[in-house]
């Protein structure tokens, strides 16, 4: 079983036409009991499994193709190859195939690929053979004849490939073709368009070895460049010999090599460029062409990998400084390439051809590289590091770590990348789009592997917030420093939406690192400051962020939104909207209701008590209404503590809670959030301790001081957009199954404001900012869920205010309840 002779890959057509790899092992053949007959067995070189077991139908059509290659289909649509790597191996197979079919092992096709009529079997037996008219110019016309009548017949396309293959035809008609471009003889050169286009049809490996050859390809095209349909001959010719120039940016020693490229550029060239679209009924019909050239590629992989001598000195050329910049270019442009011929390679051999690179240290020099000027250069650069990336990106995780411990942050790989990105120069911005979905690949932890000692999310994460993550927001920080941006041309729109849709994927994905990041360099209040972009979609982007967070119903992210308030942008985005409806006012209006329906106290109260009075006339929804509520049954539990203990005995006891319950709960919180615990505990801030009424109410009392001193300049504002009072909007919006029409009217910012924030005696309520700049305002939220509380009070809050939290939301559900049933 060691045998090279014998040493195979076994492949499968799959829908898209294109090969894959099932595996490299041993063939062999022999008697199969359980089959009935001689059949093909391949068992894995790995560790002896059975690859493939295919009995030796009498009936199937094997070809040889390439000398190293036997193909055939054991169904309508399942095509198997088997690809040797020894010339000898394949003979072997084939005479064996050959035997049992009772076949000339000479022949390159053991039957007829599609089964003929019996019409033709009938014909088949009178002429048992195809005799083609004699190759000369006068014949020509009768030549083309006979080759377009045998395309619809698979029968009669055998015997033609047969003739053209036994009689060197084919070196004939190329012969003419000299002939007729000497004496310019267009007629025949139209023929001979035709000939050798249903020459090519034919889908016969060893009809294209013959035209493929170094002697005959040239000609072969030029045949192809005299279409009938056509006014004046194309020039494909003159393109491939002076034009398209062979750069041997490396010398390549092995002959072999160098013609198997030379032959694999033009093949594809007469694929994609020569020969016309093939029609419905053609497209299989090229199915061989396609093959020749994919195993020409895997081929060409594999020799330049094997190749130890030529990449060391392709890496040395690309990290020497002394190297000049166009050579550069030609040496980044060859490794681009070649990594693109290995997407032909499958899983296995594609892992294998990656490490090669990796070894050869690809990341280092690409680094390297990405810090040049040329931008020809670093965009190529830039799609060789998309292929390590989209295929294992653990590998470039793993560098970019161990980087981190020599080099400074500015000079890191994921840094450079970071940069390019923020700097594109393209107006539509395509290499920062094609960046951003790299960088979301090296972030995201799915990912991302575990091992028994650590896991590379923890690493990596903490490595990414540490080194890098200041880098990718530093566009958003300079940009949102006062209360509208400070730049907000349509390109940097674009640029900072690609960097808020980042930090949206990171907030869903990842837990501790991002939040306290959010909550430490105050992100999202300066996200929100985009919310007065001109650009819809940048405010949408900003909005979307808010409200991924919101989602989370996290008890930090809320106190953090309370207490900066950072719900203002909000409200003032909805109402300088206006009375338009469109995608800004039906967002905004989801996250409110998403805040209503999962009965998130803290911020309902908190929207409430600050925002009612801009809100209350909005009619056409019944969102805000909802959450004066759910507001309103929250105060009626504070204020009738006597029924609210009543109520609770009325309760199902598997929702009385008790303290043991509580911390059974907090121990069920944590144990679901694994993440958290696994990066570390969460940061309290300083500005989440407990405060006492008084200090709740001093901001409110500043604040209204403010808001009465601005009501007047407010109110010539609103009147503007159409917001002030209680007039009604430029439309109305009815319910349906309703008749009467709600008004969309709006209060002014002035009373958008919180007239009073409750009963100076009503614990717990949210005060309104004290000193808040001229910026937009901004809100908080914690998150409950029904009547259950889903979340946990840390160690800065009080036990008994947490019982006394529990018992208000189990008031509210009977509260609600008693209401709807009065």
């Amino acid at each position: 079983m060691t045998d090279t002779r014998r040493r195979v890959k076994v492949y499968t057509l799959n829908e898209d036409r294109q090969w894959d790899d099932r595996g490299t092992g041993h063939v062999s053949s022999g008697y199969v009991e359980r089959l009935k007959g001689m059949s093909l067995l391949v068992r894995a070189e790995s560790d002896g499994s059975l690859l493939l077991e295919s009995k030796i139908n009498p009936n199937t059509a094997y070809q040889k193709q390439q000398d190293t290659l036997i193909v055939w289909s054991e169904a309508e649509n399942y095509d198997l190859a088997l690809s040797f790597q020894e010339k000898a191996g394949c003979d072997e197979i084939w005479e064996k195939i050959c035997q049992v079919q009772g076949k000339d092992p000479s022949l390159d096709i053991t039957q007829d690929l599609v089964d003929e009529s019996e019409e033709e079997r009938f014909d088949d037996m009178s002429s048992p053979g195809l005799e083609l008219p004699p190759c000369e110019l006068s014949r020509l016309e009768e030549i083309a004849e006979v080759v377009a009548s045998s395309l619809p017949s698979p029968l009669r396309r055998e015997k033609l490939s047969l003739a053209l293959e036994n009689e060197s035809y084919i070196k004939k008609l190329l012969e003419i073709f000299h002939v007729c471009e000497d004496l310019e003889n267009t007629e025949g050169l139209h023929h001979l368009y035709e000939i050798i286009k249903g020459i090519f049809l034919l889908n016969r490996t060893a009809l294209f070895e013959v035209m493929f050859s170094e002697d005959c390809i040239i000609d072969i095209i030029g045949c192809l460049e005299y279409d009938p349909s056509l006014s004046t001959p194309r020039k494909h010719r003159e393109f491939l010999t002076k034009t398209a120039k062979f750069k041997e940016v490396i010398p390549i020693s092995d002959p072999e090599l160098k013609q198997k490229i030379h032959q694999t550029y033009r093949v594809q060239y007469i694929q994609d460029v020569v020969l016309p679209t093939p029609s419905v009924f053609e497209e299989n019909m090229l199915s061989t062409l396609h093959s020749f050239i994919f195993f020409n590629k895997v081929e060409i992989v594999g020799m330049l990998q094997e190749d130890e001598k030529f990449l060391t000195e392709l890496f040395a050329h690309l990290t020497d400084e002394a190297t000049d910049d166009d050579k550069r270019q030609e040496l980044v442009n060859f490794l681009k390439e070649f990594c693109a011929f290995s997407q032909t390679l499958q899983p296995q051999n594609r892992d294998a051809f990656f490490k090669t690179l990796s070894n050869m240290g690809i990341l280092p020099a690409l680094e390297v590289i990405l810090g040049m000027d040329d931008a020809h250069v670093r965009s190529a650069a830039t799609d060789i590091f998309s292929y390590l990336v989209e295929y294992n990106p653990s590998m470039v995780r793993e560098f970019v770590m161990q980087e981190a411990q020599q080099n400074d942050d500015d000079i890191l790989l994921i840094n450079l990348i970071i940069e390019h990105m923020i700097c594109d120069n393209d107006p539509e911005l395509g290499g920062a789009v094609q960046l951003t979905g790299l960088l979301r690949t090296l972030v995201d932890p799915e990912n991302m592997l575990a091992t028994t000692n650590k896991t590379e999310k923890t690493e990596f994460l903490g490595f990414f917030y540490k080194h890098c993550m200041h880098v990718l927001t530093a566009p958003l920080l300079a940009n949102t420093t006062e209360e509208k941006p400070s730049k907000d041309d349509f390109q940097t729109a674009q640029l900072l939406a690609l960097i808020l849709e980042l930090l949206t994927f990171c907030v869903e994905h990842h837990t501790y690192h991002i939040k306290n990041y959010i909550i430490n360099k105050d992100i999202l209040r300066r996200v929100l400051v985009l919310m007065s972009s001109a650009h819809s979609f940048l405010a949408l982007c900003a909005l979307r962020f808010m409200r991924k967070i919101v989602g989370l119903k996290d008890e930090f992210y809320n106190r953090y939104i309370v207490k900066s308030f950072l719900f203002e942008p909000v409200v003032k985005a909805f109402l300088n909207n206006g009375s338009r409806y469109n995608l800004l006012n039906s967002a905004i209006i989801e996250i409110f209701e998403y805040v209503r329906v999962e009965d998130i106290k803290s911020l309902t109260a908190h929207v409430i008590e600050n925002y009612w009075k801009a809100l209350e006339d909005v009619e056409y929804v019944q969102t805000f209404k909802g959450l004066k509520l759910r507001y309103d049954q929250q105060r009626e539990r504070q204020d009738n503590p006597k029924l609210d203990s009543m109520r609770s005995i009325l309760r199902n006891h598997r929702y009385r809670r008790d303290a043991r319950s509580i911390e059974d709960e907090e121990e069920m919180w944590f144990n679901t959030d694994e993440d958290d615990l696994e990066d570390g505990e969460p940061v309290v801030l300083p500005s989440e301790k407990i405060k006492n009424n008084d200090d709740l109410m001093d901001p409110i009392s500043k604040f209204m001081e403010r808001k009465k001193l601005k009501d007047n300049e407010e109110k010539e504002v609103l009147l503007k957009t159409n917001l002030t009072g209680r007039q009604s909007p430029s439309f109305k919006l009815s319910f349906s199954g309703a008749t009467t029409k709600t008004n969309l009217t709006s209060q002014s910012t002035a009373s958008s404001l919180p007239g009073s924030p409750g009963s100076p005696g009503s614990p717990g309520s949210p005060g309104s900012p004290g000193s808040v700049s001229k910026s937009t305002p901004q809100t908080a939220a914690i998150t409950t869920k029904g009547g259950l509380v889903g979340l946990v009070d840390y160690p800065d809050d009080d036990e008994e205010e947490d019982d006394d939290e529990e018992e208000k939301e189990e008031t509210v559900q009977l509260s609600k309840k008693a209401r709807l049933g009065s």
